[in-house]
């Protein structure tokens, strides 16, 4: 049997400035390395994702770090697709943002939902400036039991690094659960930090960014775990091919 490399999008403006694409290249290293997990990467700027097709033959998505985005679009396209289509995403920090943002504006109707970041006149703020700017912060975060994020990390407690300013607005928590969203991780006084959808194959977005964690030999749980979610993808995909 030929074994198929698992292709994953990277979604973002990859750019130097950005530690955490920095560490991309070492991570996917160290995957392969120590986890045995061997994936075929390609960086799709967000202007790209937002074309028809872009996304198409990609086993995971990762939407990455580096917001404002070129392209809210692309970024909230990659998204829907993956959410849609049933492959496995991972959104972090900005990734985070933009899975509440795609998920308020096509499963809640809030059509005129907005990132406060980009709009911050807006009336349906659903992202919106932190209480307090978590850029270069480190903090606790306590993890839902039975949730897919204590499968991922395997414990209730991590601690996790920051470097943003932007995140949920809580006033939308209960509309966005009430149609399925499923908020499983919070910091100490109870603000999102996790979320999942719990009928999808593998749907995980972090405020924190797992790719600062430790000093980059080693990839993070969450990491690691759409890497192997990936490769199920794959072999999913190539075993419907042959049927």
């Amino acid at each position: 049997m030929t074994y198929l490399t698992p292709r994953v999008a990277l979604v973002g403006d990859r750019s130097p400035a950005v530690r955490s694409h920095a560490r991309i290249p070492g991570l996917l290293d160290a995957l392969a390395e120590h986890d045995h997990l061997v994936l075929d990467a390609y960086w799709i700027p967000t202007e790209d994702a937002a074309a028809a097709g872009a996304l198409d033959g990609f086993d995971a998505v990762w939407l990455l770090p580096g917001s404002p985005y070129r392209s809210e679009e692309g970024a909230v396209a990659a998204v829907r697709t993956a959410r849609e289509r049933g492959i496995p995403f991972l959104g972090t920090c900005a990734g985070f943002q933009h899975a509440v943002l795609e998920f308020a504006r096509n499963v809640c109707g809030l059509a005129g939902a907005v990132h406060g970041e980009q709009q911050p006149d807006g009336d349906q703020q659903v992202i919106a400036p932190l209480s307090c700017s978590l850029v270069g912060h480190e903090g606790a975060v306590a993890i839902t039991p039975g949730s897919l994020a204590e499968r991922v990390f395997g414990t209730t407690r991590t601690l996790e690094r920051y470097h943003c300013a932007y995140g949920l607005n809580a006033a939308y928590l209960d509309r966005l659960s009430a149609h399925g969203l499923r908020f499983s991780g919070a910091d100490e006084s109870g603000e999102v930090r996790i979320l999942e959808l719990p009928d999808h194959p593998f749907f995980l977005a972090s405020l924190f960014q797992p790719e600062l964690s430790g000093d980059g030999t080693r990839a993070h749980a969450a990491i690691r775990a759409l890497a192997a979610a990936a490769v199920a993808h794959a072999e999913s995909s190539a075993r419907a091919t042959r049927a």
